[in-house]
């Protein structure tokens, strides 16, 4: 499955990721690359728990990234 991780500096420096299809599932890290390892850990504990509780899992996406000169 994938989802949307959005990706800040906070004021302190650090890493923010956050989902948003899956709210309140946030995660952070010192570099981008453990920012993202700590929220691919975090989305698989949310829909773990969505799961269990037998709640509806959002739907995958499916998105392509253009690039362009500018």
């Amino acid at each position: 499955m994938k989802y949307r991780v959005l990706i800040e500096k906070d004021e302190d420096g650090v890493n923010v990721a956050e989902v948003p299809a899956l709210p309140g599932c946030i995660s952070q890290g010192a570099t981008r690359a453990e920012a993202l390892r700590n929220i691919q850990e975090a989305i698989e504990a949310y829909l773990e728990s969505l799961r269990a509780r037998g709640e509806a899992v959002p739907p995958s996406i499916d998105e392509e990234v253009v690039e362009v000169d500018g």
